[in-house]
């Protein structure tokens, strides 16, 4: 069978049935980029407008109150009713709170908004730059996480940060740890707030994880993958990214072999079924969104469009592809794959 006729390269059946994840960090960069323009999403929405707190008045904190002109008697008189009134009483004065009174109120891991949406800003920062500033970024948020760590906003990104480290590193088992702990980060986030961010960062992590994990908990992680792409499309109707990444699922559920079909079947209630229709719709919602979103999702379309008999198209979004230069390891792996395109459709 052609390359093309699977998932090109190496990459092939259910070991990509999440779609591999390299290159989605750089993706999601360029995405985030130009979405900030239009719209204000994720720290705005997940972060309280303000700091509100109740506390109950503790002695030496406020001051001695009176409530009656014979002051000195009601201080000196122990009654119950003073008691009352001074638990009724609201102070007129702004309440001073040192890191320990503020994480009692927030609760553990807690921090002043004023605090949180710098800090967040800089770890976005690091997160578009080069691997040096991911590999930085990723400390940052390790080292903060005791203070950050109750923020929904601070997890997925620290998610993202280990799915940053996963692509960046060699090793097969620290890529493992690494996708492992970052899917924990991103489902803390989701406990406390199902966002678009965390939704797709979740996924991404599924698709980095799955890679090291059998068959049985590949496709169960497939099943995951796919609702939680759904979800963040719905939050996220105008979110490239996560169009292609359903994209990619359709166009390799696609192409899963009888037996992996079966094999799926077997193990769930739900078959896995998407066609290459499918996956071409996605792909090319993408380029409506964002024309040049991604390299590899042009070469995508244009293996699409061959494989449903469509040349001409597919030579069209060939040299469309070929217009774009490799950004992430993803474009690069699929340069072999242009190659033969230009092969089978000419010029």
């Amino acid at each position: 069978m052609s390359k093309l006729g699977a998932l090109g390269g190496t990459r092939t059946g259910v070991g990509l049935l999440l779609g591999t994840a390299a290159g989605l960090g750089f993706l999601c960069a360029l995405y985030i980029q130009r979405w900030k323009r239009t719209q204000r999403h994720g720290l705005s929405q997940s972060l309280p407008n303000s700091l509100d707190y109740t506390r109950t008045s503790e002695p030496g904190r406020q001051g001695k109150r009176y409530t009656t002109a014979n002051a000195e008697s009601d201080y000196d008189q122990d009654s119950d009713r003073e008691s009352e009134d001074r638990e009724d009483e609201v102070s007129s004065e702004t309440v001073k709170m040192d890191s320990l009174d503020l994480e009692v109120a927030l609760g553990p891991g807690s921090s002043p908004l004023e605090d949180v949406a710098p800090f967040l800003q800089q770890a976005d920062k690091l997160h578009q730059g080069s691997e040096q500033d991911k590999r930085a970024g990723f400390q940052l948020l390790l080292n903060n996480k005791l203070a950050y760590g109750g923020w929904p906003d601070f997890l997925w990104r620290l998610a993202r940060a280990y799915s940053d480290m996963c692509e960046l590193t060699e090793e097969v088992s620290e890529k493992k740890s690494y996708a492992l702990n970052g899917k924990e980060a991103a489902e803390a986030a989701l406990e406390k707030d199902e966002c678009a961010e965390c939704h797709q960062w979740y996924a991404v992590l599924c698709g980095q994880l799955a890679e090291h994990e059998g068959i049985q908990k590949r496709i169960q992680s497939g099943f995951s993958f796919k609702e939680h792409v759904d979800k963040t499309i719905a939050l996220q109707p105008e979110n490239p990214m996560a169009h292609f990444l359903l994209g990619r699922w359709c166009y390799q559920v696609s192409h899963l072999s009888w037996l992996e079909k079966k094999t799926a079947a077997a193990l769930f209630e739900s078959p896995l079924s998407a066609t290459v229709q499918d996956a071409l719709q996605s792909f090319l919602k993408v380029e409506e969104l964002q024309p040049g979103f991604s390299k590899a999702g042009r070469v995508y379309i244009s293996k699409c469009y061959r494989e449903l008999g469509k040349n001409s198209e597919a030579r069209r979004w060939m040299k469309l592809a070929l217009e774009l230069p490799n950004l992430t390891n993803e474009d690069s792996a699929f340069q072999k794959d242009l190659e033969e395109l230009e092969a089978i459709l000419g010029e």
